[in-house]
């Protein structure tokens, strides 16, 4: 009993070493990729969205007033420019005296208003002797007429030397004042003081322009002209705010082909209220169409090409990465069209991709 007893003692002794040395010689269990704490404030992600397919293209073109609120101001009559009161690129409000000008020829529209102001005295002044005789039996009711239809006449050529006065914003001196007809920027000049206007001029002195909206005009190539339609969405910038973007849309195409640069030109309205977009300035604007069909997208930032191929990186959690190789359909500026390889709603990472991408890898 007791020799069996020390035999089942020595077997399990070597079982259990047996099991201890397979333990030791089996491989230990590799630990799966995580993310660290850093790694995971570092990346952003996005979903995998389903969107219509846009085409972008490109034109360049420049930023013009709108010639709908763009003035030339000439002056009425000729003369001596006593002053000027504003300079090129200057903000200026409705009515603001621009310039003076001393002028001769205000002293006969000064005359007729005199003139008709004493001959309206005298028509009133008959038309009362008129009805006082007339009631005196003196004269008769045809003298009373006569004298009333004079008092018409005075009154009606007091009214056109007053709106003739008006017009020409009449002072005493004879001086005329040139004013802006609307509020806007000076946008050209062609006036400095002691100038000699003469009175059959056929140039303007000012042209004032609001710039509250703009135009952007944009040159489209024949092989372009397919492209564009009224509505299409732009996007404009210039080389003053190259990394601002002025949103509009198309809202007229010159069916007209400039035979010098075989282009046609189409125009966007542009909101101008911080005043940033000048005019004369470049620009570049971009155009955005959209298809019937649909695909899903992700940021093209967070697509990797390696060896010939395009991949993005799936987040689950910071333990559940995975690499997945995706077909591009196409890519429009910030956006890629993906036509396999990607479900909507999965979440690809847009940033610090690549440095996760080598290490599942790996």
């Amino acid at each position: 009993m007791k020799k069996y007893i020390i035999a089942v003692f020595v077997a399990l002794s070597l079982l259990s070493c047996s099991k201890k040395e397979e333990e030791e010689k089996a491989p230990q269990a590799k630990k799966g990729f995580e993310l660290s704490n850093t790694m995971l404030k570092s990346i952003s992600l996005a979903k995998v969205e389903k969107k219509y397919i846009e085409d972008n293209y490109s034109f360049y073109g420049k930023i013009s007033a709108d010639k709908n609120s763009y003035i030339d101001v000439y002056p009425l009559v000729g003369g001596n420019v006593m002053s000027v009161n504003v300079e090129l690129g200057d903000y200026v409000r409705k009515g603001q005296v621009l310039a003076t000008i001393r002028s001769t020829e205000l002293a006969d529209v000064q005359k007729d208003v005199s003139d008709a102001k004493t001959d309206l005295v005298v028509a009133q002044n008959n038309l009362r002797v008129a009805k006082e005789m007339y009631e005196g039996k003196l004269t008769t009711e045809r003298e009373v007429l006569e004298a009333k239809s004079q008092l018409q006449k005075a009154q009606d050529q007091m009214q056109r030397s007053n709106a003739v006065s008006t017009v020409y914003n009449v002072k005493k001196g004879n001086i005329y004042s040139v004013t802006a007809p609307i509020s806007g920027y000076i946008v050209q000049k062609n006036i400095n003081k002691d100038m000699q206007l003469r009175s059959d001029r056929s140039e303007n002195i000012f042209d004032v322009a609001n710039t509250t909206n703009v135009w952007a005009i944009m040159n489209v190539n024949e092989s372009d002209i397919d492209k564009i339609n009224l509505g299409m969405s732009a996007q404009v910038s210039t080389l003053s705010y190259p990394d601002k973007v002025f949103d509009g849309k198309i809202d007229k195409i010159f069916k007209i082909i400039d035979p010098q640069t075989n282009t046609m030109q189409a125009r966007v309205v542009l909101d101008n209220a911080n005043g940033l977009l000048i005019p004369e300035s470049k620009a570049t604007i971009k155009i955005s169409s959209s298809e019937n069909n649909m695909a899903l997208t992700v940021p093209s930032k967070a697509v990797i090409f390696d060896d010939n191929r395009s991949f993005v990186v799936i987040y689950k959690s910071r333990t559940d990465l995975k690499v997945k190789e995706v077909k591009v359909l196409k890519q429009v500026g910030d956006v890629t069209y993906i036509s396999e390889g990607l479900s909507e709603g999965e979440e690809v990472i847009t940033n610090n991709q690549l440095l996760i991408y080598r290490s599942l890898n790996n």
